[in-house]
């Protein structure tokens, strides 16, 4: 009976098609490549189907199309926040069901912290990806893209824009600098609302519609935000005196911003924001111009398949 016994598992995992692992060398300022090598080294040879580095911004689709083809059923990304996104779009796009696995080597590591594995190692997610814990997780869609974590306008794009000047930092201390910056300069965007209630037309410091909780690592935007609720939770900041930026910036980081009176907040299936011109948006720590002045946000809920620490997603 064990020899019966051990003949079926081997077989099973014979037959369970092999891990693809995908990685931006870019990713977390050049964090990702020595991940990577004790990665490899965690799974077997017969374990791993093929190992991918992206070679420009925007490549993981082309490489994830091509561990796909493959029979890729597990990938493991390592990186950040942008490269979970593009791997998450190009297998969403095929409607797949391959499962998504995160070794974080990014600067923020949002959708990591969703997760579970901000603090996993090689041999940790090896050991996850071994195991049954999948969860069938919520995906925002907005302007033609899907997002894992944040769809961001106003203040959280022009602080994004300004981490690509600040050089001398890594992890979380790179957007929370880059944001004291803007936080005395920044102007506001005009912004028109519809599907949120209680949001009114206006002025705003910033509008996020968030999937998961966490902003730029160490913000935590949406403190309520499920990724399993159906819902994206959307905040909206009015424009404020400085006085009140400085209290609402240290209350983003706290999560105890939402009972503030210049924040208004609701879940919402689906949002229409209207700007004065295209807007540039942030997209799960990616920047990107919307391509219309009117873009549409909504929630697919269960759509992607994810490996998730015990207790992890919420």
């Amino acid at each position: 009976m064990a020899t019966l016994r051990k003949w079926l598992l081997h077989s099973v995992d014979y037959l369970t098609p092999p891990v693809f692992i995908i990685v931006n060398p870019a990713a977390g300022r050049g964090s990702a490549l020595p991940r990577l090598n004790a990665l490899r080294a965690a799974f077997t040879e017969r374990q791993l189907g093929g190992i991918y580095e992206t070679t420009q911004s925007g490549d993981e689709e082309r490489v994830t199309a091509l561990a796909l083809a493959r029979g890729a059923r597990t990938i493991v990304a390592v990186g950040g926040d942008g490269t979970c996104s593009r791997i998450a779009n190009a297998v969403l796009r095929t409607a797949n069901t391959c499962r998504l696995a995160v070794l974080p080597a990014g600067t923020g590591n949002d959708f990591a912290k969703t997760l579970g594995v901000t603090a996993y190692g090689p041999e940790q997610i090896k050991e996850l990806v071994s195991s049954d814990r999948t969860a069938e997780v919520d995906v925002g869609f907005a302007d033609g893209q899907f997002f894992l974590n944040s769809c961001g306008f106003g203040f959280d794009a022009s602080v994004l824009e300004a981490t690509s000047r600040v050089r001398f930092l890594k992890g979380d201390a790179v957007y929370i600098y880059s944001a004291l910056q803007q936080l005395f300069t920044y102007r506001g965007i005009d912004v028109s609302p519809s599907g949120a209630q209680g949001a009114k037309r206006g002025r705003m410091l910033m509008v996020t519609v968030s999937n998961g909780r966490f902003l730029g690592g160490a913000f935590k935007i949406a403190p309520h935000a499920s990724v399993l609720d159906g819902k994206l939770d959307a905040c909206f900041f009015s424009d404020a005196g400085v006085v009140e930026r400085v209290k609402l910036f240290l209350g983003a980081l706290r999560g105890t911003h939402l009972g503030m009176p210049s924040v208004s907040s609701a879940g919402v299936r689906e949002l229409t924001l209207t700007f004065a011109d295209k807007p540039k948006m942030e997209m799960d720590g990616e920047l990107r111009t919307a391509r219309s002045r009117t873009v549409e946000l909504k929630c697919i809920p269960g759509a992607l398949s994810v490996l998730a620490t015990p207790g992890a997603p919420a």
